[in-house]
């Protein structure tokens, strides 16, 4: 066999290299560290605040709260309207109140069961609401609550919470 087909070990460096190199890794790094603690700081400018507009005077609760309370008149239309059932409205409108919950105060209503929100210490209005409402009518198997109680229930809600 000729030497070309023969196997060279790979080449070993001695550990002051590898030293050496992990001495210059530590003292870039340093540098850098050194360059932003004593870099001066620049003021941000904040951007002014938009000037209001004429006739606009509602805050986002009032609007979240007319925007909800929409949806809630439409599902108790679609109702009266035939165009949706007692079960199925009661399932709209407590994803409503829910999706108003979550949207007005961060809770994740639309996710958490009923025994979530009474150990919460939810505004009443909404374990009122769900509990005597929208679980009876969902869950269970007899004749679903009155969908026009539970879009008064939901309009409570709405107006009431915090």
């Amino acid at each position: 066999m000729s030497g070309v087909d023969e196997l060279y070990p790979p080449a070993q460096y001695g550990w002051g290299w590898i030293l050496l190199a992990i001495g210059v890794l530590a003292l870039i790094a340093a540098l850098a560290w050194l360059v932003v603690l004593t870099r001066p700081r620049r003021a941000i400018p904040l951007a002014a605040a938009p000037a209001p507009v004429p006739g606009l005077t509602m805050d986002v609760a009032t609007v979240l709260r007319e925007e909800y309370l929409g949806t809630i008149a439409q599902i108790e239309a679609d109702y009266r309207a035939g165009l949706t059932d007692a079960r199925r409205a009661n399932l709209d409108l407590s994803r409503a109140v829910r999706g108003f919950v979550n949207e007005y105060s961060g809770i994740e209503a639309p996710v958490l069961a009923l025994d979530d929100l009474v150990r919460m210490g939810v505004h009443p209005a909404l374990i009122d609401a769900i509990g005597r409402n929208y679980y009876p009518s969902i869950f269970r198997r007899s004749a679903p609550v009155d969908p026009l109680v539970g879009a008064d229930a939901a309009r409570t809600v709405v107006t009431t919470w915090y």
